[in-house]
């Protein structure tokens, strides 16, 4: 099972997205577990991920994650996917990235 984590400002439209993606997955029986949480919670929530996604809105901090996070990808949510809340796009995203 991959765990795949999103952070972003706050948490709020995010997790939004992470219904969506929790979705497309059940869809396509891609066996994962989806959690949002703020940018202060990378390092605690996010150092055991297999995929860490930013919102848009903090794509700045993706060297900053990495860094706390080292050996996990780390990669920012195409501002299309984002906008329209595509969680079949962004699970698509991630298993090309992890080769699933």
């Amino acid at each position: 099972m991959r765990k795949i984590i999103l952070l972003c400002s706050a948490g709020m439209s995010t997790s939004m997205l992470v219904k969506k993606m929790k979705e497309a997955a059940a869809a396509d029986n891609y066996a994962c577990e989806i959690e949002a949480f703020p940018m202060s919670e990378a390092k605690a929530k996010a150092s055991d991920a297999d995929i860490i996604f930013l919102g848009p809105q903090v794509r700045f901090s993706k060297d900053k994650v990495a860094e706390q996070c080292p050996g996990r990808p780390v990669e920012v949510i195409d501002m299309k996917l984002y906008g329209r809340m595509d969680g079949k796009g962004v699970i698509a995203r991630a298993k090309q990235a992890l080769g699933d």
